[in-house]
Formats: structure tokens, sequence, C-alpha cells
């Protein structure tokens, strides 16, 4: 028996591999490769994180493929410098302020280009069998005692002992790059222990082990993240000690931990991120590491409204079975806010406002829809004009060049929601012809005024509300279709977009509205005839009626 195993493992150690690769270090029928046994029998051989990340991107960029799928607004340069670093090898500092991707790149850069690696099932530190040396190995299948020449951790104990009792038959998962992904959030309460890992009294209590034994060690963020990515979110709230920590993996791709005498190769990439206002030499980033960390990428946010509505498209949380439209010109407004509010010579410009911001109102305002309309009557929830008033309550930023109080943020915004609505309902209004603005003008000469309300009274559908108001206004009734047929095909246009992105169209996909759709329409029609030159309308508490 123990020459069986001496052959097998030697062939498999020695030899080259059998299979074809699918992925940098994945075997084309991967998937049927389950027991330590099949990964023997095939010659499997692992590839590192450095060359899995280089391979990935290496094949998708041939393909043609958006390398980080979901990142928007960035092609031109943040992934540019991106690949650039993963082609190099390198580890990443992402510098930029709140709400900039920072992570979701991260994240990216783990789901798209790490391959998927076989780990022993069960194992935190994500042990790779055909790791182990070929002797230790040997001494596993036979049951016979692990002699260590150099004290260097190759997998756990648990790892070790699942292979000593059920030998070739020891199960395999195959573990994705996202799960091989850990993010820590750096705050002043992470220890060096919960980076590098600690000797473990509650074992030794419990198990008996020995002080110094590899079954004492509990493994820290490093270990837990092998073979993978290790994403350092705020590296600068790190104090020094815990940054120290960080220097020998960066450096030699290995650490220790206190006097424990083993030394961990966790073979795993670190992208940090960091505010550009602790971003320092000197400062709150110790210089051995800022010089470490090879390859610092500024972050931005979206530089046009088209990316932050795709974002906004994208990030915000409408599920399925919610049933929820959201119209172009609403998204619009919500991503023009949000840049507005950004640009404005008040606000805090070294904060930042996060892209957040934006996804966190139109979130808000689909619940204001449901609120008001959509629950009690049974309709599609469509945010519009006159929802938009609740963003107070989701949007967060800093004033810099005025007392940063409620009332001084609440009347920014309100003033920035006021420019915004004009704007965009000015780009739907300046496309109609002068004597439709003119027959809209006798209408309300003659009919005094149009009433909009966030809530539909009891009982009655929207057609029963907005409809029979509009009946008695023929030219703004026409002015209305002609705008939902222009923003019909608008909404094509950001569907297929969307669909570019790969981004999901549920909740921007026209489909049967309830007339939710036109009542929208007709805020922003009637809004627009509130800035004309001369302004059209006035507005007073829900009312339209002609300007005097």
């Amino acid at each position: 028996m123990s020459s069986k195993f001496d052959d097998l493992v030697h062939k498999s150690y020695s030899s080259q591999p059998k299979y074809s690769e699918v992925m940098p270090g994945v075997p084309e029928e991967y998937k049927q490769l389950k027991t330590l046994g099949d990964l023997l029998k095939v010659n499997y051989k692992h590839v590192t994180v450095e060359e899995q990340l280089r391979g990935n991107l290496i094949a998708r960029l041939k393909a043609g493929e958006h390398p980080y799928p979901g990142i928007i607004g960035y092609d031109d340069d943040v992934v540019p410098a991106v690949n650039r670093a993963v082609l190099s090898g390198h580890d990443i500092l992402l510098v930029g302020q709140i709400g900039q991707a920072k992570t979701k790149m991260a994240e990216a850069i783990a789901r798209n280009l790490l391959s998927p690696i076989p780990i022993v099932r069960g194992t935190v530190t994500n042990d790779i069998p055909t790791l182990i040396p070929e002797d230790h190995m040997v001494a596993l299948l036979t049951g016979n005692e692990v002699v260590r020449t150099a004290p260097e951790f190759t997998v756990s104990r648990e790892c070790e002992d699942v292979i000593r009792q059920d030998k070739l038959e020891a199960k395999i998962d195959w573990v994705s790059g996202i799960d091989r992904f850990k993010y820590i959030l750096s705050t002043p309460d992470i220890s060096v222990k919960d980076l590098v890992g600690q000797i473990d009294a509650i074992k030794i209590a419990k198990k008996g082990v020995e002080l110094y034994s590899m079954e004492s060690y509990s493994a820290g963020q490093l270990l837990q993240a092998r073979h993978g990515i290790l994403c350092i979110d705020e590296l600068p709230v790190l104090d020094p000690r815990k940054q120290v920590a960080l220097l020998s993996v960066l450096q030699e791709g290995r650490f220790t931990t206190g006097a424990y005498p083993v030394i961990f190769r966790p073979d795993v990439k670190i992208i940090a991120t960091a505010n550009p206002i602790d971003y320092t030499h000197s400062g709150k980033i110790i210089e051995p590491l800022f010089d470490r960390l090879r390859s610092h990428v500024d972050t931005h946010y979206p530089k046009t409204v088209e990316d932050e509505m795709m974002i906004v498209v994208q990030e915000t949380r409408v599920a399925e079975t919610r049933n929820v439209f959201l119209p172009v010109f609403m998204v619009r407004a919500i991503a023009k806010i949000t840049q507005m509010t950004r640009a404005h010579n008040d606000v805090n410009h070294d904060k930042g406002v996060s892209v957040r911001m934006a996804v966190h109102s139109m979130e808000m305002m689909v619940g204001e829809a449901e609120r008001t309309r959509a629950i009690i009557h049974g309709m599609k929830a469509v945010p519009r004009f006159c929802d938009i008033h609740c963003i107070h309550q989701s949007s967060k930023f800093e004033l810099a060049e005025m007392e940063d109080t409620r009332e001084n943020r609440r009347g920014i915004l309100d003033s920035v929601i006021d420019s915004t609505l004009k704007e965009v309902s000015l780009e739907y209004v300046s496309k109609l012809a002068p004597e439709q603005i003119a027959k809209m003008k006798n209408e309300f000469a003659k009919n005094k005024a149009f009433q909009v309300s966030q809530v539909l009274p009891g009982g009655k559908k929207m057609e029963g509300d907005y409809e029979s108001q509009l009946s008695k206004f023929p030219a703004l009734r026409q002015a209305v279709n002609e705008t939902v047929a222009a923003v019909k095909e608008e909404q094509k246009q950001l569907v297929e977009r969307a669909k570019e992105l790969g981004i999901g169209t549920a909740s921007i996909a026209a489909q049967d509205l309830n007339g939710e759709l036109t009542a929208a329409v007709a805020e922003v029609i009637l809004e627009g005839l509130r800035h004309t030159e001369p302004p059209l309308l006035d507005k007073k508490d829900n009312s339209y009626a002609l300007s005097q």
C-alpha cells in the first residue's frame, strides 16, 4: 500500500498536467474532480494568485470583454490603471473619496480575475492539498508521522487530519474567486492578531494541545484570504503598529505571528483604499507600506450625468417582486441633483458627495411612490416630481463655507432640487411648438388651474384624477401624449445602454403603467411651463395656474 501511494504521489507531482485549462489553473472538466485522488490522477498543478489575475485579464482583453462588469465611468482612466497594476503583479492602493466604488472595484477583480481553486472541504485557510510537500503527502496517506524540516505552514492541521482519515477519498470543493475575497474595514479595534492570527487559548484548553503546536493556532484575515484578495478599507485608519504587520507580506510574501515559530505564505494580493485627505508619505500611511503598495490608482466620481444614471439603475435595490418603474427623467433628475450638490460651492469638497446619495434617493422615491399611491391602489410604483422632496431623508453631505446645520443643508438641497426640476422639465417643454404653448395658455385662461397631488383620491384610479383634468386641457393633453411617446423612446435607449453594461432592466422596461407614466409626464410639462420665458404658469401649493 505504501508503495502504491509513493508511486501515485510521485508521478502526479513530477508529471505534466493531463488536462487543458479553461482558465489559469482550472482543468477543463474541473467540476468532475471531487476528491484528492481525482486531483492526483490528473497531475493537478496550482497557479498562483498573481498568475491567475494576469492570465484571466489577458484572456478577457483578447476576447474584447470588460474586465470588471458593473464598474461604470472608469473606462478611460481607472480601469486602464488597474489593468496595468494587475499585469505588473502589483498590490494596489485605491485613492478616492467616499462612494467612488473602490471596494466594488476590489470585489470585481476578485470575482472576474481569480480562477476557482480546489480546497479540502471545510478548511478555513483554503488548503490546496497538492501544495503539501510530496513526502508529507505520502506520510499522511500512509498514516505515518509527518517529518517537518522547515517551520513553514502548508496546510492546516484540520486538512491533514481529513487526508489522514479519508486518504484519496478526501472531499474537494472548488472555491470561486469572490469566495476568496476578504474585506476588512479599518477601525481602531482591529488588532494585529486579527490580521496575522493568534495562539488560541481555548483550543489549548479544550484539546489539550501544546502551546506552540500547529493545532493551537487560529488563522487571521491574511490566512483566511489565502490564495485570494484581502481588501483593507480606509488603510490610514490602522495605527502604525498594525500597518507594520503587512510589510513582510508585501515585501516577501510571508509573515509570522508573535513568538509562534512558523512562517506563513498566504499567496494573497492586497488591495487597500484610502481617502485623499489621509494619503500622505509621512501622515497616516507609514512610508514603508506606502512604498510597498506598488500601484496607487486615483478614483473619481462619475464625470457625466449618463454614467451617474447608469449607476443609479444598477445599484438601486428594487426586488423583482416589487411592482416598480423608474422613468428616465426621474433617474436623470436624481443623477443631476447629486452632481449639482457635489459641485455646490457651499458643500465640503474634501468630504465629497457619494454616489450612494443618488442611489439611496432613488430608493427613497420608490418607497414614497409606494406609500402614497401604489400600495393602496394596487398599481405600479412610478416616482414623479411631486415625490422628490422626500430625498432630504437620504441626502448626506457636509457644508464647508457656511455653518453645517440641518436647516442650511435643507436650504441648499431645496435650491438644487428646484434648479434640477427646471433643467429637466425644460428639456421636454423646449421641444413643444410655440403654437402648442399658446393654446395651453388659452386653456389655462379658461379653466383656471390644474391640481397635482401625491395621493390619489380614495377609491379612484389615476385616470379619474389627472385624466379627468387633462380632458379639459386638450393642448396640454396633446403635449403630454407627445412627451410620453418621446419618453418611451428614451426609455428604450436607457434599457439598451443598461443591457450593454450587463445591468438588469426590470425596473426601467416600460410596461402597463396604469396611467402613472401619464401623470408623471404631466407634472414634467406643468413644471416646465413655469420656467418658460416668460413663465406661462405659476405654482401655488399643489396648483398650477396662469402666471400673472
